[in-house]
């Protein structure tokens, strides 16, 4: 048997996390940008203390809620393109279960983040202790259990000797860009403090890379097949192009086959929206130009997307009844989505065989000259909606083209999560370098923009880093601005204040419903609130500036970049006007029957629109 070293179980976590590297444009680098922990009982007397130990060379992270600083670390993953990531620890009970909303948003959105959440004691002499649920039919059962269906790995450490397979594991996951996703090492507080004799081989530098798989012979062959078949072949980039760095590879293709390019969420970015063939955003949030391309193709070139329902109009958006699917993507459950025809790879080595095999293809001229038409006609609609306005409330999309006007660019990342935002932010934001677009759109999560935002600005320090949110996300997680002053990260974050959850009514609205419980004056109440983000944003150390205009707010940007600290901007905007261009229709189930008539009205529209749904 080699040399062991004596550490508690909690002592090796910290030791074994600060061993890991990566590289990073060729220079080797800690595989793990910190530890965010929020400390309680559980979790203070063990993790607390081996972080301690490891601080100068592991930095650990206070935040303000646990939920946010799991965001904060997911979007510190995203920026990185899953390349580096974070952990998270933090108490049992409340603590642990803040966390579990960010989990649902890592896995969903495949983001590596290590939670490592105090639990229960394994000995259960204390039981029950402060925070434990306790289930009546099962002793096993703890608060944490609720992360074991949003972790891609889960385990719970019960004996200090579990812990050196579950972090190898832990690793594995984490750094595997198919199982790519959230872990949770469940830390039983009695098992953290415990000592144990370590192998001092586990506590070796690892340096992990990025692994990427080629494509079958076969599968590549028949997707060569069925691209030269095609007339108006289409390519819908997903962020999985972003996480594999396939960027360029993704333009060359394009390139060289003249085959039109529209994006996902994930996916904006992956190419420079000034490209002759990118189209832009598709599907219910989609550009004009590449949504006409996408109803009229006989063949979807998906790369690393899910092919969720906004990207394919909840599969509504192509009408060729000729239609074929391509999944390039290196998860087989996601390639061979809805009959497509898979190529599982690495979405670089993909596109680099793909189009390798299609030496000397082309496609017909007349796809370029419909996709070149069809842009030119968004672009004067985007230039429309996103114009300069005296109007006292503007809508979205000109407080968005006031704020690309001010600060957009090549260094700047745009960021936001939930609400209407992301909607005119995917069709109309000029995303011109890869991840200066930054959506959470997987999960929709409300409250991740600011704690986001953080994580961004983490990542890429250099970068200035724009937060879009409504008043209705801010109100929900905001805590992490003193973080951001706390830390010396600067944030700009423009605050849209429409009064309520203004995207959620415009849908209750368009599927027949009355305006209740969406809009502050639609709801139950006997004062209306009147907030003041102003004050409020200030009070966490932020600078602070309320604009009436359009005008106004431009100037009021241009007068931060002299700031040294997080900046928020104000501005009251109206909750209905949303950009007509573009767009398609999404299935939310309208009631097959009610006492009003709009909502039957609404109703013959949806069984309309459903009959152009592809059941595949």
């Amino acid at each position: 048997m080699g040399k062991t070293i004596r550490l508690t179980m909690a002592q090796a976590v910290a030791h074994f996390l600060k061993k890991q590297m990566t590289v990073v444009d060729g220079k080797k680098v800690p595989i793990f940008g910190g530890v965010w922990a929020i400390f309680g009982h559980g979790n203070v007397a063990g993790m607390g203390e081996a972080l301690y130990q490891v601080r100068g060379e592991l930095t650990t992270y206070r935040a303000h809620n646990e939920q946010g600083m799991a965001h904060a670390a997911i979007a510190y993953a995203k920026a990185n393109f899953r390349s580096r990531f974070m952990a998270c620890t933090t108490s049992i009970g409340p603590g642990a279960l803040n966390m579990v909303t960010a989990a649902g948003v890592a896995h969903v959105n495949r983001i590596p983040v290590l939670f490592l959440p105090g639990d229960v004691f394994a000995n259960r002499a204390p039981d029950p202790v402060l925070q434990q649920i306790e289930d009546f039919g099962d002793g096993t059962v703890s608060a944490n259990d609720a992360f074991r269906p949003v972790s891609r790995y889960f385990d719970r450490i019960t004996r200090p000797e579990q812990i050196i397979s579950a972090l190898k594991r832990a690793m594995q996951v984490l750094t595997d860009p198919l199982d790519c996703g959230p872990v949770t090492l469940s830390l039983c507080q009695d098992v953290q403090a415990e000592a144990y004799d370590y192998p001092e081989s586990l506590f070796d530098e690892k340096v992990w890379t990025t692994r990427r798989p080629q494509p079958d012979a076969d599968e590549l062959a028949n997707v060569i097949a069925l691209i030269k078949a095609s007339q108006k072949p289409v390519i819908v980039a997903g962020g999985g192009v972003l996480y594999s760095q396939a960027t360029k590879e993704l333009a060359a293709f394009a390139e060289a086959h003249a085959i039109p390019v529209v994006v996902t969420q994930a996916g904006k970015s992956s190419i420079n929206e000034t490209h002759p063939l990118a189209l832009g955003s598709v599907g219910v949030t989609g550009t004009s130009a590449a949504n006409a391309i996408a109803e009229e193709t006989d063949l979807v070139i998906a790369v690393g997307t899910r092919c969720q329902d906004f990207t394919t109009g909840s599969w509504a958006l192509f009408k060729n009844d000729s239609l074929r699917m391509v999944g390039l993507n290196i998860a087989a459950y996601d390639a061979v989505k809805h009959d497509s025809h898979p190529l599982v790879a690495d979405a670089r080595e993909g596109l680099k065989a793909l189009s390798s095999g299609l030496s000397g293809w082309k496609t017909p001229a007349a796809l370029v000259e419909k996709a070149t038409a069809e842009k030119k006609v968004w672009i004067e609609a985007a230039a429309k909606a996103m114009a300069t306005t005296n109007a006292a409330l503007p809508s979205d999309a000109q407080v968005i083209g006031a704020v690309a006007r001010s600060i957009g660019g090549e260094n700047t990342t745009v960021l936001c999560a939930a609400g209407g935002l992301p909607g005119e932010l995917h069709k109309l934001w000029p995303a011109t370098a890869p991840g200066s677009y930054h959506m959470e759109y997987g999960f929709s999560c409300m409250g991740y923009e600011i704690a986001g935002g953080l994580g961004a600005k983490m990542a890429h320090p250099e970068r200035d880093v724009v937060v879009m949110v409504g008043d209705g996300s801010y109100m929900m997680m905001n805590s992490e601005i003193a973080t951001s002053v706390m830390l010396g990260l600067k944030l700009n974050i423009v605050v849209l204040d429409n009064r309520g959850y203004g995207c959620i009514n415009r849908l209750q609205m368009g599927t027949g419903g009355a305006n209740f419980n969406n809009l502050l004056k639609d709801s139950y109440h006997e004062v209306m609130p009147e907030i003041d983000f102003r004050a409020h944003a200030e009070s966490m150390g932020a600078i602070a500036v309320k604009v009436a205009s359009i005008a106004e707010l431009e100037q009021a940007i241009a007068d931060s970049k002299k700031n040294d600290r997080t900046s928020v901007f104000l501005i009251d905007t109206d909750p209905l006007i949303t950009t007509e261009a573009g767009g398609h229709w999404w299935d939310v189930a309208v009631p097959e029957v009610s006492p009003r008539a709009e909502v039957n009205e609404a109703r013959k529209g949806y069984v309309e629109a459903r009959a152009s749904q592809r059941i595949r």
